[in-house]
């Protein structure tokens, strides 16, 4: 089983959809808490879930379940709370919601996980595919650059 993740920001439209439509993804599980912020430009929502069948063919879902709760986004982004706490408090969030039952296998296999970050080093949805990978066996990541 493989998940891909990727981040939006600082790519293009092309550059994005380019790199989707490359993996062959079948789904984008969106994982941010606010999916129709003004700033997402092209990620929004409603536009996102029409470009990825026009140009790739995959279909679209929203997972609140696998986003960090607001109080802990405005901690790490607005009140500079340090990322090992944030990892920290989003892994135990994870391990409450029990993500692992929440979410169907069937659904991630041949996923990507999408957030606003660039880099997956320093974002949460790098955090849910390697949670989701010590849980479920056979799993790969790839993260798109």
């Amino acid at each position: 089983m493989k998940i891909y993740t990727i981040g939006f920001t600082k790519k293009s439209a092309e550059k994005f959809f380019g790199l989707l439509r490359e993996a062959g993804v079948a789904a984008l599980v969106d994982v941010r808490l606010n999916n129709v912020s003004q700033l997402s430009g092209f990620a929004k929502r409603d536009d996102l879930r029409y470009f990825l069948g026009e140009i790739c063919g995959a279909r679209y879902t929203h997972r609140t379940e696998l986003a960090p709760t607001k109080e802990m986004l405005d901690a790490y982004k607005k009140q500079g709370v340090g990322w090992a706490a944030y990892e920290e408090q989003f892994l135990e969030l994870m391990k409450v919601r029990q993500i692992e039952d929440a979410v169907r296998r069937e659904a991630l296999d041949n996923a990507v996980l999408l957030c606003s970050e660039d880099d997956a080093r320093h974002c949460h949805r790098r955090l849910v595919a390697e949670y989701l990978a010590e849980q479920w066996d056979d799993v790969v990541i790839e993260h798109l650059a």
